[in-house]
């Protein structure tokens, strides 16, 4: 688990100074850590208790498929349904500006990310608490192609959302995390706070640092239970992991994970993770902890020959590719800055701005 590996990594940087006050829940289907340095426990837990809540209301009004009560969708489920039926729905300003930004963003990505394909992610059987092996659905899949849904289908007119395409049904789940990192920062960077790191699944960002050293993360290794290496995490900069390890079924001796290429409607097999490094980024764009959460996906999905097409196209220069074989690329400036757990390791230095 990727936690196992922050939990390690604060170990490791933690080893003669009083350690940070720390939260844990578990939230959007996987644990989210607080901590936070150089405050007093009664204040660090006051702060952290409200991100923790801030995360719980996101979380019930973004979740795709459960509802907030018996009778009450989800504010993206009562969206859904509104498109499913060719209607228009207003939505809260915030979740408008999401969609906007989502939107952008897989534009960018030529559609590799793709929040608009939660049919199909429910085809697939990752709309379950438990993930277990289906019958693969051809006809369902080959609809779905034959539909085409894509974020460009959605017409967002203020706070008014509508569809073009009623097969269009969102799922927020490789952007909800990311979204809730940056939005879990700069509260606390407005309530003064200086020195902090919240990890949501593995997506991660640091605010400050922890003593007099920035605060030391981990990546999870994909095959075993801890991590594969550690780097230290600068103020405001994210990073974020995409694997196949968490959230997959095996069926007649083959892996399908959550990660679904739009283009062929199953799952991306090539890779077994792909972990990106991002800095801070300038005010109206996408910020460091969406950018973690988001350009992980296209990267994981284009493979290994195509992944410094979509790094430049979301201004990455550190990233790490870990292909379905175990063979693991780097990107020069990345790897002078990882400090390896495993060994022997042996790996590829990549070009961010060339095909390796």
């Amino acid at each position: 688990m990727r936690y196992l590996a922050l939990i390690l990594a604060l170990l490791l940087s933690a080893c003669d100074k009083a350690p940070p006050y720390h939260s844990q829940s578990y939230v959007f289907g996987t644990l989210v850590d607080i901590s936070i340095d150089g405050l007093s426990d009664e204040r660090a837990a006051m702060l952290a208790n409200h991100v923790q809540q801030d995360f719980q209301n996101l979380h019930g009004r973004l979740h795709a498929w459960k509802p907030l009560s018996a009778n009450q969708p989800s504010e993206l489920a009562e969206l859904n349904l509104a498109i499913a039926q060719g209607l228009s729905l207003r939505v809260q300003p915030d979740l408008a500006l999401m969609l906007k930004e989502a939107q952008q963003l897989s534009a960018k990505s030529d559609g590799l990310f793709n929040p608009a394909i939660g049919h199909l992610i429910g085809v697939w059987g990752f709309q379950r608490d438990e993930f277990s092996p289906l019958p693969i659905a051809t006809q369902a899949i080959q609809k779905w192609r034959d539909a085409k849904p894509g974020m460009a289908d959605l017409i967002i007119d203020g706070e008014h959302v509508r569809s073009k395409n009623t097969a269009v049904k969102l799922d927020l789940g490789g952007y909800a995390k990311g979204y809730a990192l940056d939005r879990a920062a700069a509260y606390l960077r407005q309530q003064g706070v200086k020195h902090a790191l919240i990890n949501i699944g593995g997506n991660i960002i640091a605010i400050g640092q922890h003593g007099d050293k920035p605060w030391r993360v981990g990546i999870q290794h994909p095959r075993l239970p801890n991590a594969i290496a550690t780097l230290d995490l600068a103020d405001g900069w994210a990073i974020g992991t995409s694997g196949d390890y968490q959230r997959y079924f095996m069926q007649d001796g083959k892996r399908y994970c959550h990660i679904i290429d739009p283009r062929t409607a199953y799952p991306a097999t090539h890779m077994q993770s792909v972990t990106v490094l991002v800095p801070p980024q300038a005010p109206g764009h996408a910020q460091a902890g969406v950018l973690s959460d988001v350009a992980s996906k296209p990267l994981f999905i284009a493979g290994v020959a195509q992944s410094h097409r979509y790094a430049e196209v979301f201004g990455l220069q550190d990233y790490l590719l870990i292909d379905d074989k175990a063979a693991i690329f780097v990107t020069s400036g990345l790897a002078k800055k990882l400090h390896w757990l495993v060994s022997p390791v042996k790996f590829t230095t990549l070009n961010p701005h060339a095909q390796p």
